[in-house]
C-alpha cells in the first residue's frame, strides 16, 4: 500500500523572487524527479542566456517571448510549449509590451538558477533547442 502525499501549492502560496530585473520566478509543486515553476517576465526584461543540466519543458500562457538561442531567435506566443535538453544554451527576452507568464517544469528538479548569479551566466557558446508550437 502507498504511503503517498499529494502536494498542493495554492496560488496564494506562491511566493515570488525577483531572481534578475524584471524576472520573477515562484516554486510550484515539486517531487523527487521533478520540479514546477511559475515565472514571469516584464517588458523589456532579459532572462541571460545559460545553461544547467536539467531538461526544460515549458509552456507560455500569457504575453510574448522571444526565445535566445546560439542560432536563431524564436517568437513564443501564448499557448505554444518548449523544451531544452539538458545542458542546451538558452535565454529568454519579453520585446512585448505586457508580462510574459509562463510555466517550467524542470527534470532533475532545481531550486536556485544559476542565471541568477553572475559567476554561472554563460553568454557564448553552441546552443540549441527544439521548440513546438502547440496553437
Amino acid at each position: 500500500m502507498c504511503a503517498c502525499s499529494m502536494e498542493r501549492v495554492s496560488r496564494a502560496d506562491r511566493q515570488y523572487e525577483e531572481r534578475t530585473p524584471g524576472v520573477y520566478l515562484a516554486d510550484l509543486a515539486a517531487g523527487e524527479r521533478t520540479s514546477m515553476k511559475h515565472w514571469r517576465i516584464e517588458p523589456g526584461a532579459m532572462l541571460p542566456v545559460h545553461r544547467h543540466p536539467n531538461e526544460q519543458v515549458g509552456y507560455l500562457v500569457s504575453g510574448e517571448l522571444t526565445a535566445i538561442l546560439e542560432d536563431r531567435e524564436v517568437t513564443l506566443e501564448p499557448g505554444d510549449s518548449y523544451v531544452f535538453p539538458g545542458e542546451e544554451l538558452h535565454g529568454a527576452e519579453n520585446r512585448g509590451d505586457e508580462p510574459a507568464v509562463g510555466v517550467g517544469i524542470l527534470s532533475p528538479p532545481r531550486e536556485a538558477p544559476d542565471w541568477a548569479r553572475d559567476d554561472n551566466t554563460v553568454t557564448g557558446g553552441e546552443r540549441s533547442a527544439t521548440m513546438r508550437s502547440d496553437s
